[in-house]
C-alpha cells in the first residue's frame, strides 16, 4: 500500500506485545533498540521468523546477526525511554480493546482486515470519502 499509495498512506507501527507470550514485551523493547541503529525492519522480521524460540540468548544472537554494536544494543534494552513507550502503547492498545495483533486502525477506526485485497479496498473506499 505505501508504494502503490505513496502520497496518501502512512504507516504507524504501535508495540502490543501480548501477555501470552512470555518474551513479547522483550521483543519490543529490542526491536526499539534495534531501530536506534536503524536497524528496526531488519530486527522485527528475524523476531517473527523466530518467535517460537525467542529468549534473551536469541534476542542477543540476532543483534550480532544483524551486526549491531552490542554494546549499545544493551544498553538501549535497558532504556527507560524506550521501556516507557511500550508501556503506553500497551495502555493505548488495551484502551482501544484491541484483543489480537496485528491490528489494523484507518483514520481512528479499526478494521477488519483479512488478507491483502481486503486493506487495498478499505484505502480505495477512504481514499474516495476524502476526494
Amino acid at each position: 500500500m505505501l508504494e502503490k499509495y505513496p502520497r496518501e498512506v502512512k504507516l504507524v507501527i504501535k508495540h502490543y506485545p501480548l501477555p501470552s507470550h512470555r518474551f513479547a514485551e522483550i521483543a519490543a523493547v529490542a526491536a526499539l533498540a534495534a531501530n536506534k541503529q536503524g536497524k528496526f525492519w531488519e530486527f522485527h522480521n528475524k523476531l517473527f521468523a523466530n518467535q517460537a524460540s525467542l529468549n534473551d540468548a536469541k534476542v542477543q544472537e540476532i543483534a550480532k546477526e544483524l551486526g549491531l554494536n552490542l554494546d549499545q544494543f544493551n544498553q538501549d534494552l535497558n532504556d527507560p525511554q524506550i521501556k516507557s513507550l511500550v508501556e503506553r502503547e500497551i495502555r493505548h492498545a488495551r484502551q482501544a480493546e484491541i484483543r489480537g495483533v496485528p491490528a489494523v486502525f484507518m483514520n481512528g477506526k479499526q478494521l477488519t482486515i483479512r488478507n491483502v485485497q481486503d486493506l487495498e479496498q478499505a484505502v480505495q473506499n477512504e481514499l474516495k470519502k476524502n476526494k
